[in-house]
């Protein structure tokens, strides 16, 4: 007796969100808005399956969603110009005109250019903000020490 091998495994939605550590509505919602696939690839009513593949790009997207605080929009346009980077891969690997790969080159250029610019929007924020509270903390160690030590709580 044979078993099918692990990239053949498929998994109900009940197992991805535990395995990913989401609920199943966050994958269903994850799935209206396009960022997991179709819904249509199962018929009404019927329980979709998902693949490995299925369940990595959900561990993706939640490592982005989390990494990077992205608001659902901001994720939506990272995820999608993964997928044209990973169309563009598969392009790559079905050529060896170097006039197509070339070609390829160029598209996947502003596609980068894109997810580049919403992490370094996503890291000036993060930056202005851990600014605001190293200021917040300054100020109040500047205050702690212009307080006399008679004034403190606990001071002698």
């Amino acid at each position: 007796m044979t078993t099918a091998p692990a990239l053949d495994r498929t998994y109900r939605i009940g197992e991805v969100a535990e395995r990913v550590g989401v609920t199943a509505r966050t994958i269903r919602y994850y799935e209206e808005l396009g960022l997991l696939g179709p819904e249509s690839l199962r018929s009404k009513g019927a329980h979709r399956l998902y693949t490995e593949a299925d369940v990595g790009r959900l561990v993706e997207l939640i490592r982005l969603r989390d990494l990077l605080g992205l608001s659902l929009e901001e994720l939506t346009a990272l995820a999608d110009t993964g997928q044209a980077r990973a169309a563009l891969r598969d392009q790559w690997a079905e050529t060896t005109s170097d006039d197509e790969r070339a070609a390829i080159i160029e598209a996947a250029i502003p596609i980068l250019e894109r997810q580049l610019g919403l992490v370094r929007a996503r890291r000036q924020k993060l930056d202005e903000f851990a600014d605001q509270i190293a200021e917040k903390l300054e100020s109040l160690r500047r205050n702690l020490r212009e307080l006399s030590p008679g004034t403190r709580p606990g001071g002698r």
